[in-house]
Formats: structure tokens, sequence, C-alpha cells
């Protein structure tokens, strides 16, 4: 790993990452601090009076625990959509944007091989992703203790946490893939967010009634089972792997793939 480029890369995006972590972190305490019990009647009334709004972002069923309701209103799009976004703008700036502005014969002038300029890349891209789940994994439960002492499942929100990691990982790994063998990011960028766009489309689509459930299946946001992630599902668990497997190799791929092609330098 090329540590000098590393510290670049922390001063480059750490701007980025803060900025995400502060739209994160007012949905997370606006939504944890929503939490009451007593409310449950009045949500329901509300998913009733929109049922097919409700079902496509996840909302539809907010539970009666506090572990329930967060991972209703928050798991189910907010916290993929915009980890989404920040993942199109990072894997762009870590690959096809040195080589989109000549920035990268700079890079490879130096003795270092390129399979470890990607690599740290890749290690600075998983970094940001793990800071990302751990502060609002420890954000929520601040809150949910200083507001809601003892109503928190601890263990199980801490389950969900690592099953958004593995599809934060899988996202990365196709933004870092694309951008790893395009040569300018409107290529690159236009596949990550056809991705998460199409990913997304389809989750709410398949929420919406019966005829379009099988759309589910043509996702992979649906390898995250929030509710058996909770719960300690073994499936839950095995396709979380998948998820975090696939990120690697996906990762993998670029590098390799950027290690053995030619740029128009």
């Amino acid at each position: 790993m090329n540590t000098t480029l590393f510290k670049k890369e922390i001063k480059s995006n750490w701007l980025l990452l803060v900025i995400f972590l502060a739209v994160l972190s007012v949905y997370g305490s606006m939504i944890t601090i929503m939490f009451d019990p007593k409310m449950g009647d009045s949500l329901k009334l509300m998913a009733e009076s929109m049922p097919q709004m409700f079902a496509a972002f996840g909302m539809n069923n907010p539970g009666t625990t506090l572990l329930q309701f967060v991972s209703s209103y928050l798991y189910g799009w907010l916290f993929i959509g915009f980890p989404g976004v920040f993942i199109i703008i990072l894997t762009n700036r870590l690959a096809s944007k040195y080589v989109d502005n000549g920035s990268m014969a700079y890079l490879l002038a130096a003795p270092v091989k390129r399979w470890k300029i990607m690599l740290t890349q890749a290690v600075f891209m998983l970094l940001c992703l793990v800071i990302m789940v751990g502060f609002v994994t420890a954000l929520i439960l601040a809150f949910s203790e200083g507001m809601f002492p003892g109503e928190m499942e601890v263990k199980a929100f801490l389950r969900v946490n690592i099953g958004l990691l593995g599809l934060l990982v899988f996202l990365g790994g196709i933004g870092f893939c694309a951008s790893c063998f395009c040569n300018e990011t409107k290529y690159s960028s236009a596949v990550s967010t056809t991705v998460l766009v199409y990913s997304l489309l389809a989750q709410m689509i398949s929420r919406v009634g019966d005829k379009f459930e099988n759309l589910k299946y043509a996702t992979p946001l649906t390898l995250f089972d929030v509710d058996g992630l909770g719960a300690g599902d073994s499936q839950a668990w095995a396709v979380c792997c998948i998820l975090y497997a696939a990120g690697i190799i996906l990762i993998g791929i670029g590098i390799v793939r950027f290690s053995k092609r030619d740029l128009p330098l």
C-alpha cells in the first residue's frame, strides 16, 4: 500500500465523507427520536391512506419495537440511497478521474506498481464505508439509549449494520470495478449510477403489489435481509456473506484489470 497516496486521498475526500455523515446524522437522529409506541395507530392510518407509497419505501410496517421502527424507516431506503451516492462519487474520484484528467501519469511515474496504487484506493474506500456504518451505528445507539433507555435490541441492531456494511461493500465493488475499467468518469459514473438507481427502483416496485413481487429477485438489495439479520437467521447471514464476497471479488477484478490495461496517458 502507498502511504503517501493514502494520505493524499484523506485530504482530498474527508469533506465529502463529513457531508454525507452529516446528512445521515440528520435522518438517523430524527427518525430515532420519532419513535413512540403510542404513535403506532397513527402511523398505520397514514400508511393505509397512502399504502403504495409507504410500501415502496419499505415503511408500511414500522413494527412495535425501536429496532423494527428504525429498520423500517432507515434501512429500507435512506441508509442505502445516500451511501450509494457517496460510493458513486468516491469510486470515480479514486480511479477513472485520475485517468480522465491526466493525473494518473504522475502517479505511475513513481516507482510504485499499478496494483499497489489501486489496492491503496480500494483500502481507502473500504475504510470510508466502515467509518460511515460505524458512525451511524454509534449515533443511533446513542440516541436510542438517551431517549429510550433499554428499548434498543443492541445485538440485533449490530447484526443489521453488519449486513448494511456488506451491501455497501458490494455497491462499492461495482463502482470501484467500473472506475478501474473506464477512462472517463462519465462512463464509470453511468455504470454505478445505473446499478444503484435500478436496484432501488426494482426494490420499490416489487414492494407495491403482488403483481411485481418477483422483481425482488432481480435486485441485489434483496440480499440485505434486515428482518432476518435482526432475528439472527442463518440464511440471512449466508446471503450477507455473499455480498461481502462479491464486493471483494469485484474490487479484485478492478485492480487486476487496471494493472494490465493500456492507459491513454
